[in-house]
């Protein structure tokens, strides 16, 4: 019995050495790949035909990121350069936080003197939208400008020729002469939804063209006294002084805003940026090429809203409304025989129920077009029927 234990353990010990050797002289005889099977794997990695396509000229690889959203976009953003004349109250201007934000301030408190009245130098964005060498930016970046400078991002500079502006939308159409200009790809502003990836292109404090990401905060933001007409696109990605005029894109290059605002304490960015809606942005550009102003709609009356004390201490069946509190005199709605205390309920077929939906409703209807107000007085039923006329231009401030 021992004999035979002997003999198994003195088996068992060549068998174990033979397999030793084998595996170290020939691997291929035992099924393994030798050295490299002892590799560890590396997520992520690159398999050796994934870096044969992408060093293949010609083939893209996604690698991630929005670097191709940025490279679409990006050569279709310009910086401009728009100088303004010195006006006589130039220390006055000195003085403005609006000017000193958009123009700079050379200097101290106290620095100017009534010589020192050299041309102002305001520093903004644009988008070329047409071949055309139409582009669109925001009509307080080339507000009173003298001269209009653009840069492109291939390094070209060329004078621009303002188209129009409209202000109360801060939306500006200028006009370069210029071949081969590269042109931007609209997107649809009804498809966005809060949550969807945006970037902001342009040239923050003239650091040269910076492109930030961040999402769409919110939509239709309105009531934010910038301007008349309000539909604002906010994000948190960067805007910056020197950015109002720029690209607001999707993640695939295609152009939805026009960044106008940002809300700030210190001048900078803090999240909270706005831009103006593409498909505003583009009736106005239209309008402007077609009949040199934005038609617009108007009536001639001052604007509240109803508020549930006015409703109650007037016993009004309803509580939504827009309440006219003064009458232009001579205007549609005092000749169509409009008073001040009347409750506008809608606008033709339009339901409104803030003075900003009144707004944009009569301003929607072509002036010298007829159209109807549903209105309340005191516990009267009535509709007046009117035509609008052209809404005036705002006065300069």
């Amino acid at each position: 019995m021992r004999r035979l234990w002997l003999i198994f353990a003195q088996a068992t010990t060549v068998a174990l050495a033979l397999l030793f050797v084998l595996s170290t002289l020939k691997p291929e005889w035992m099924g393994r790949s030798g050295p490299a099977a002892s590799r560890p794997i590396v997520l992520g990695a690159s398999a050796p035909e994934d870096k044969a396509r992408t060093d293949t000229p010609g083939v893209d690889i996604h690698r991630g990121g929005y670097s191709l959203a940025a490279k679409r976009a990006a050569p279709a953003v310009v910086s401009i350069m728009a100088s303004k004349a010195p006006s006589r109250n130039s220390a006055s201007e000195a003085e403005d936080p609006w000017y000193r934000f958009h123009f700079g301030q050379r200097g101290q408190k106290g620095n100017r003197t009534p010589q020192d009245r050299r041309p102002q130098t305001g520093l903004g964005s644009g988008v070329i939208v047409s071949e055309q060498g139409y582009l669109l930016t925001n009509s307080h970046v080339v507000e009173g400008a003298s001269d209009i400078e653009v840069m492109l991002t291939d390094g070209r500079q060329t004078h621009a020729t303002l188209v129009g502006t409209d202000p109360e939308t801060d939306i500006a159409v200028l006009k370069i002469d210029l071949p081969g200009l590269p042109v931007i790809q609209l997107g649809q502003v009804e498809s966005l939804q809060v949550g969807d990836v945006v970037l902001a292109i342009g040239n923050p404090f003239n650091v040269g063209q910076t492109v930030t990401s961040g999402i769409v905060s919110a939509l239709e933001r309105d009531q934010l006294g910038i301007n008349t007409f309000e539909n604002f696109i906010q994000t948190d990605a960067a805007i910056n002084p020197g950015n109002s005029g720029g690209a607001l894109v999707d993640e695939a290059g295609r152009l939805v805003g026009i960044n106008t605002a940002i809300y700030s304490r210190s001048g900078g960015s803090l999240g909270i940026g706005f831009a103006i809606p593409i498909s505003t942005a583009r009736q106005v550009m239209e309008s402007l090429l077609r009949d040199g102003q934005v038609q617009r709609g108007w009536i001639g009356v001052q604007l509240r809203e109803l508020t549930p004390e006015f409703a109650e201490a007037f016993k009004l069946p309803i509580h939504e409304g827009v309440l006219i509190s003064g009458v232009l005199a001579e205007g549609p709605a005092a000749k169509a025989g409009v008073k001040p205390g009347d409750v506008i309920v809608q606008v033709g077929k339009t339901v409104v129920h803030s003075p900003a939906q009144l707004l944009t409703a009569i301003s929607a209807v072509p002036p010298k077009s007829a159209t109807t107000l549903s209105l309340l007085r005191g516990q009267q039923k009535m509709e007046i029927a009117l035509t609008v006329a052209q809404r005036p231009k705002p006065k300069p401030q």
